[in-house]
């Protein structure tokens, strides 16, 4: 870790959207990823059984809406972006850290500042 609170993580140039770098933050593994050309950080931790949470796919959201009986779910791809652990497939925003089907599970999101070139964590 740097003096200035940062972590590096790897050049900007290392990344493609969907790629993730996961090191260590303190005491804790995040997980970095790049999603349509923003950085985001999320703890690499599912709530559901300790797995590494980001280090699944990171995919935009297929979101669907119902139309009623009888009516094909409508479904799409949403701007939002999340990652899937791969134990079990709880799904996870980029951004928030939120599950997508419960918002009471959380993964702690981290800063992500991109530096001369590189992609650095903060660790405040």
């Amino acid at each position: 870790m740097s003096d200035d609170g940062l972590v590096e993580v790897a050049p900007e140039a290392d990344f493609e959207d969907g790629d993730t770098k996961v090191v260590e933050v303190g005491r804790a593994e995040v997980g970095v990823m790049k999603a349509d050309g923003e950085f985001y950080a999320l703890r690499n931790q599912c709530p559901h059984q300790g797995g590494p949470a980001c280090e699944g796919l990171v995919e935009p959201r297929l979101v669907g809406e119902w139309k009623g009986p009888g009516k094909r779910v409508e479904q799409h791809y949403s701007d939002d972006y999340i990652v899937s652990c791969p134990w079990h497939g709880w799904s996870f925003d980029v951004e928030t850290g939120e599950h997508i089907g419960d918002s009471s599970y959380v993964l702690p999101s981290y800063e992500v500042v991109v530096k001369d070139g590189t992609v650095f964590v903060s660790t405040e």
